[in-house]
């Protein structure tokens, strides 16, 4: 991989034009803008899997042009936060985990967002009703929800670690879909219109995602000159010009009082984010989790995201059952399935308890992770019949894989982690590979959108627990990163890369990438079959959240052992789905297979450098 960092380019064209606003053309100017969509693409050369074409395209193109992982991975998150804007952008945060071929290391950089310095532990109880408020869409839609954003800082420490573009080249695709246009689809519009009451309630965004007061038509083209300025700003000056200056100034006025329309009846709570605390975010650099499975060595994302450790755990303690009892399922037999959502209820249990942002909470990473603490907690699962949800917490303080007594349940654990967020998956010539999970929070973020500048402020700080606890690691605090589930793995064999995946899908994240390395490496599967597969989601809760086609497929065997199902869905939208993940995986041959969901949120888009040599 080359090592040299390239001269700042001149930026294209898009940069030097006056924009002043969002605009919507008709479908009949949209036929040269469409790109073919696959869910899967086996080739040479270099490989990305991401939610959108456009996205997809733009890493390819950073490929070809000699780019490596890490360009690629910026270039097609910048182009998700134009074509993805409720799902993802800079008003959010993240987790970067990259797999450097030429060390055979795997690294991590924490992008996740901070609470404001000023941010009470009441933050989200309402002053007149001395009541929390309703989570949806009352504390969603709010400038108290919102995080510092940690996603500039992400891509530019990215690129200044492993990079060979400087911030400014990796942004020109982006800015080039942002002032040309991207086709609207039936997901954009969709989501644009189950926020419609939301987006409603501010001037910028009502302006700019309801064009006319209705959500732009599906195979019309969608314009964003504001983020193309904002992207142009910081092709210019780095992510001083977001920490600092013009545009923090108006992120902070647009969260301490939002710009409200005159006939939302949303109350809207302010934030307390200032310019101190814009200026003081710093990316973290942080080694990952590893467990090894099955002889595989699993890398994942460490505190403050949940998802290293509770893949890692469950992973732990499905080591524990051999092949007989890790079967294939089908409809007369559960086989993997149950180890599986007992597996994944345990390791919920102990992120409840022990999992928080390290830097304020003393979270046992080592021990969640250990396989003797993993082989004493699959003592509990009962091969015949499901455990009462919820299960206790394990006692990292003492363990010896020896089959303890039961102590006594916890309570539910309420899940409020939403749906949205966006994967990326990237790996170049090199073998250099980037697995990236990226996010606003909820599907709209907190609905705010910087007036005039084109992207929307995340609602990450709805991540902390409502009602503050001593006990919770998982409180507000001032300065805190809120617990994440976002997962990005990478997987090799033999010190090579074998399997590199991801998803949104908040809480569910963990289970999707759970369930998915369970398709692929136990049940045989391959890739875009595990991808595909019908999930459930077992978040240690009485009723498993389950899409209709594993109900359909699998209930009447689980159902027996004592398992509960719920058709998934929530509050925020209307899919029944589960996750949205993106994977490439490589071949002994050196194929690289990248793979996408098929279905899900309108299938997601796989392509290679060369399909062959």
């Amino acid at each position: 991989m080359p090592n040299v960092r390239r001269p700042i380019a001149a930026l294209t064209a898009a940069l030097a034009m006056t924009v002043t606003g969002g605009a919507v053309m008709n479908p009949a100017s949209a036929g040269s803008l469409e790109i073919e969509k696959k869910a899967t693409a086996t080739g040479y050369g270099g490989a990305v899997s991401t939610v959108d074409p456009e996205a997809s395209a733009a890493a390819i193109e950073v490929l070809r042009e000699g780019g490596n992982a890490a360009d690629a991975a910026v270039a097609a998150a910048a182009t998700l936060g134009v074509t993805e804007p409720y799902s993802a952008g800079i008003g959010g945060g993240g987790y970067f985990v990259f797999y450097d071929a030429e060390t055979g290391d795997v690294s991590t950089i924490d992008g996740r967002e901070t609470a404001p310095a000023a941010m009470p532990n009441d933050a989200f109880i309402d002053p007149v009703t001395k009541e929390p408020y309703p989570f949806t869409p009352e504390l969603v839609t709010s400038g108290v929800s919102v995080g510092v954003p940690g996603t500039p800082a992400t891509w530019e420490r990215a690129l200044e670690r492993w990079g060979t573009l400087d911030l400014g080249e990796a942004l020109e695709p982006a800015i080039d879909v942002a002032s040309r246009g991207f086709l609207v689809d039936e997901t954009f519009r969709q989501q644009t219109l189950e926020n419609k009451v939301r987006f409603e309630a501010f001037t910028s965004t009502s302006s700019l995602f309801l064009p006319g007061g209705d959500a732009p038509a599906v195979g019309s083209v969608f314009r964003n000159p504001d983020i193309a300025e904002t992207y142009g700003l910081l092709a210019n000056e780095g992510t001083d010009g977001f920490y600092s200056g013009p545009l923090a100034e108006e992120i902070v006025a647009a969260v301490q009082n939002p710009p409200k329309t005159a006939t939302t009846t949303l109350p809207i709570p302010a934030g307390h984010m200032t310019t101190a605390d814009l200026a003081a975010y710093a990316a973290l650099d942080q080694d990952p989790t590893h467990v090894e499975y099955r002889g595989l060595d699993v890398y994942g994302m460490a505190p403050s995201s949940s998802g290293g450790t509770t893949v890692g755990e469950a992973l732990n303690i499905l080591e524990t059952f051999g092949p007989s009892e890790m079967r294939k399922p089908n409809r007369s037999d559960p086989g993997a399935l149950h180890p599986y959502l007992e597996a994944s209820a345990l390791a919920f249990a102990d992120r409840g308890k022990y999992v928080g942002d390290p830097a304020f909470v003393d979270v046992p990473t080592e021990e969640l992770t250990d396989p003797v603490f993993g082989k004493e907690r699959a003592c509990l699962i009962d091969p015949l019949k499901a455990a009462t949800k919820p299960v206790p917490a394990g006692d990292v303080s003492s363990y010896d894989g020896a089959c303890p007594a039961s102590p006594a349940a916890l309570a539910d654990e309420k899940d409020t982690e939403n749906i949205s967020t966006t994967n990326l998956t990237v790996a170049d010539k090199w073998g250099n590979v980037v697995e990236y999970t990226l996010t606003i929070e909820q599907t709209g973020g907190s609905g705010i959108v910087v007036p005039g500048r084109g992207f929307i402020l995340n609602n990450e700080l709805t991540d902390f627990s409502t009602v503050y606890s001593e006990t919770d690691p998982n409180r507000i605090q001032p300065g805190k990163r809120p617990r994440s589930s976002m997962s990005p793995t990478i997987i090799l064999k033999d010190g090579e890369p074998f399997l590199a995946l991801g998803s949104p899908g908040g809480s569910t994240i963990i289970t999707t990438v759970l369930q998915t390395i369970l398709n692929r490496v136990d049940l045989g599967m391959n890739i875009s079959e595990a991808i595909a597969a019908p999930r459930a989601s077992q978040r240690n809760t009485a009723k498993i959240s389950a899409e209709q086609e594993f109900i359909d497929a699998y209930a009447a065997v689980l159902e027996p052992l004592g398992h509960v199902f719920t058709k998934a869905g929530d509050s925020f939208t209307s899919l029944p789905e589960i996750g949205a993940a993106t994977a490439i995986e490589f071949r002994p041959d050196g194929r690289m297979v990248a793979a996408a969901e098929p279905v899900r949120r309108g299938g997601g888009s796989a392509m290679v450098v060369k399909e062959r040599r």
